[in-house]
């Protein structure tokens, strides 16, 4: 019973994403067909019928006292949070009581950063987000519809499934070796083979990266690219696993996939990245990290026939030798293995996707520049995506800096300011002039509506005589604002179709094949490596009692954490799957009550749960890694932007609220969460997890960045 809804000011349905039980709850209520569920109008007149009230009730209460109602329970007992963003109203309903209000306004903020993403500026003028966002041809809007109902369910699945989501941080895939040969190959291979090419059109690649699954596995980016803030390398994440979902764990065990296997090409070990070979007193851990969901390899194994002696000329010296390939006696486990040998094959790579990024250049800030994101599957589960720069960004930079400056003087009018104090006051004003003067005339006549509408506002603004009222100037820079959004639009909103001005379809797949050809005998390992990226056995020695652990470095937006298998075919160092199951329970409950107390000022907790201790902590630190004081972190109100990266960024703004206090250094912020068995003493427990936070912070335990 959930329903996620886009409204307008006049009760029209903009988007609306419902699930099967709300859709026939619905139907039965209105007396519609079953037949009539598949169709978009029938079922949106039941929307608009059922939510027309609730949309009529907060715009009048918003009316008359200037605020509204953002959550309440009906009489039914449906939980429904309300969030007005502009004109527009976002609303969350939730039956079933799956979700809280913290949830659903959640839902809410994500929501809304995926249209900021997919539509960048256009997201500023209320009129135009209404036409991208429900357009006029009926299968357009399926189409857009349907993009974000299934981004919303990606979304929630990997909330509920995924620890960096659950918290909202990137994971790497830890193999520091690996990570930096991946790094070289897309900076030397990837990223010059493309931008070298005649074939590029008029983009350039900025920055490249390659995910297993959701976890990181290398970033690149070109030396004269800005940096990708963490929310935004997150949002992507979500992007590429809605786009790319890849098989389930059912699936890569089901043998009848083995047929339909496309034959592996001959590829030259010379052109692979190369493989070490593991020695020593290493086996145990290597048999360790070739677990298969649960399955334990035997030690038996045969080495294959050496490949011939090519000298690679990485930046690391390793063995060409490969690894051993490791059989199984059981022919049900041998299934697994071979499966995931030999997955299904994957669906062509999509036209690239008009994306918009939070960037800081020398040129200025502008929090939606225009990219477009080509994701080249690999394999399934493991994607490469390149993130390419168009070729009138700079538009976009202009029109930003535009925008900004009239959105300033707009906020102004509405707190009553007159023209004269304000120009006085803020000397930007006569810059504005003069940009926009320059702006338009650059365009050479050619948007004849934006050219009138800044005639007309200069000449209520500037002029030496009367100025206009009011409502006349708000309204002359509205339209001003609306003019500039709409060639943000024209230029950029467009999807891009390919041709001249985007990578060819030749050039992507070469580039595939090339990635491909790198990594294929690392595709097994990886596929697994990352359903088990850190285990606890290798802390339990040091930490007796830890049950489990999430470390967070929110300057970098980067996580670690050891891996959950919650599968019933899986077992771990937790037990079987019903106890794995009641360890990431408690685990997504602690992390949800941690926010609610963040949100309240407090940033240390304990909490005895049952037989566990659970902990959080959130402290500051310079750039050696010596601890900050602490000081009062800002109080929230209820219906603040939930704490996260993808609601707001929160951490990003404590940061900056921090380091006013500390101009002269780089200051971090860090967050650990723990769970203890409930025998181990409180000061020993608090001296452990502080002992836990600096052998994690140690380079040796951090990813390669």
């Amino acid at each position: 019973m959930k329903c996620v809804l886009i409204s307008s000011e006049g009760t029209d349905v903009l988007f609306y994403w419902a699930d099967e039980q709300f859709e026939e709850n619905l139907c039965n209520r209105f007396g519609h067909p079953e037949q009539d569920r598949q169709q978009m109008s029938a079922f949106g007149d039941c929307i608009n019928t059922l939510f027309a009230p609730l949309i009529i009730s907060c715009a009048t209460l918003l009316e008359k006292l200037g605020d509204t109602y953002t959550c309440f329970t009906a009489e039914n007992g449906h939980l429904c949070v309300l969030h007005l963003f502009g004109d527009c109203l976002y609303i969350a309903v939730n039956g079933d009581g799956s979700e809280n209000e913290d949830d659903l306004r959640r839902k809410l903020y994500v929501l809304k950063r995926l249209s900021e993403v997919h539509f960048g500026l256009v997201t500023l003028d209320s009129q135009l987000f209404k036409k991208e966002l429900r357009p006029s041809d009926s299968k357009q809007r399926v189409c857009v519809w349907k993009m974000f109902q299934s981004l919303l369910l990606t979304y929630s699945r990997l909330r509920e499934e995924d620890q960096s989501f659950a918290v909202e941080a990137v994971e790497r895939l830890i193999h520091p070796q690996l990570s930096e040969q991946c790094i070289e190959f897309l900076d030397r291979q990837v990223i010059q083979q493309v931008n070298n090419s005649p074939e590029r059109g008029s983009e350039e690649v900025m920055h490249a990266f390659i995910l297993v699954h959701t976890k990181l596995l290398a970033f690149f980016s070109s030396r004269n690219a800005s940096a990708v803030r963490p929310a935004d390398l997150l949002t992507l994440i979500l992007i590429v696993q809605d786009m790319y979902p890849g098989l389930s764990e059912a699936d890569e065990l089901n043998p009848e996939l083995e047929k339909k296997m496309s034959t592996s090409k001959n590829l030259k070990d010379s052109d692979k990245i190369p493989v070490p070979r593991h020695r020593g007193n290493t086996a145990e851990r290597d048999i360790r990290e070739q677990e298969v969901e649960g399955f334990v390899l035997p030690e038996e194994y045969y080495t294959p026939d050496p490949s011939p002696s090519t000298t690679y000329t990485g930046a690391m010296d390793w063995s060409v030798e490969r690894i051993p390939i490791f059989r199984f006696a059981d022919s049900d486990v041998q299934v697994a293995e071979d499966t995931l040998q030999t997955l299904n094959s994957l669906p062509e790579p999509c036209n690239p996707r008009r994306i918009f990024l939070d960037l800081s250049l020398r040129e200025g800030y502008c929090p939606m520049m225009p990219h477009s994101m080509y994701c080249l599957p690999l394999w399934p589960g493991i994607s490469m995506v390149l993130l390419t720069k168009v070729s009138s960004s700079h538009v976009a930079l202009s029109l930003y800096q535009l925008l900004d400056g009239f959105s300033l003087l707009e906020k102004k009018l509405k707190e009553g300011q007159e023209v004269s104090q304000i120009l006085r006051s803020y000397p930007i004003m006569s810059e504005l002039r003069q940009r926009t003067d320059k702006f338009v005339k650059s365009l050479g006549g050619r948007e004849v509506l934006l050219q009138n509408s800044w005639l007309e506002f200069k000449s209520k603004v500037f002029s030496r005589n009367e100025h206009g009222s009011s409502e006349e100037l708000l309204q002359a820079c509205g339209n001003v604002k609306r003019q500039l959004c709409s060639l943000y639009r024209q230029f950029f909103s467009a999807k891009p179709t390919g041709g001249t001005l985007s990578l060819s379809r030749s050039l992507q797949d070469r580039v595939l094949r090339l990635v491909q050809d790198k990594l294929i005998d690392w595709k097994n390992f990886l596929l697994v490596k990352s359903k088990r990226n850190i285990t606890m056995v290798s802390y339990l020695e040091d930490f007796p009692g830890l049950v489990h652990f999430i470390y967070v470095d929110r300057t970098a937006g980067q996580m670690i954490a050891p891996s959950l298998n919650i599968n019933e075919r899986s077992t771990s160092e937790l037990g079987n799957s019903a106890i794995a199951n009641f360890i990431k329970m408690k685990i997504w409950s602690m992390i949800s009550l941690a926010r609610r107390y963040l949100q309240k000022g407090y940033t240390t907790l304990t909490l005895r749960d049952g037989d566990y201790y659970c902990c959080y902590f959130l402290w500051f630190e310079n750039e050696m890694g010596y601890k900050l004081e602490m000081i009062e972190v800002p109080v929230l109100s209820d219906d603040s932007p939930p704490i996260g990266m993808l609601t707001g960024d929160y951490y990003r703004k404590l940061l900056r609220y921090y380091s006013k206090n500390h101009p002269a250094e780089m200051v971090k912020c860090y967050e650990l969460l723990t769970v203890h068995l409930g025998i181990i003493p409180t000061e020993f427990l608090i001296q452990q997890c502080c002992d836990l936070a600096r052998k994690l912070w140690e380079p040796s335990h951090i990813p390669l960045l």
